[in-house]
């Protein structure tokens, strides 16, 4: 198979950064709160609570919600006791552990 010309390689690249674009969205603390007060997505807090019990005496570097696929998650990092940093990703509906590993 012959390779691509270098502009269909920069365009198959241009497209495929817009797909994964596309496939994600942070959510603002006002989109949050919206969902939040309709019912729609758990108490952060509450899904908070229970990403830090999986690692005692973690704490929170950052946390923020996402519409990813039609499905809002919640994708938390901690920094463990050991220094260890976790990527958590959790369903925002149902609080459903969906990935828990050690970030890069």
């Amino acid at each position: 198979m012959p390779a691509l010309p270098r502009t269909a390689r920069y365009l198959a690249l241009a497209l495929l950064t817009v797909c994964s674009l596309a496939a994600a969205r942070d959510l603002d603390q006002d989109e949050a709160l919206e969902l939040r007060q309709k019912g729609i997505i758990l108490p952060l807090e509450q899904l908070l609570e229970a990403a830090l019990g999986r690692y005692p005496g973690a704490r929170l570097l950052e946390a923020e919600l996402e519409e990813k696929h039609e499905r809002y998650e919640y994708e938390v990092e901690l920094l463990t006791p050991a220094g260890v940093v976790r990527e958590i990703k959790l369903d925002a509906r149902t609080g459903a552990l969906l990935k828990d590993e050690e970030d890069d």
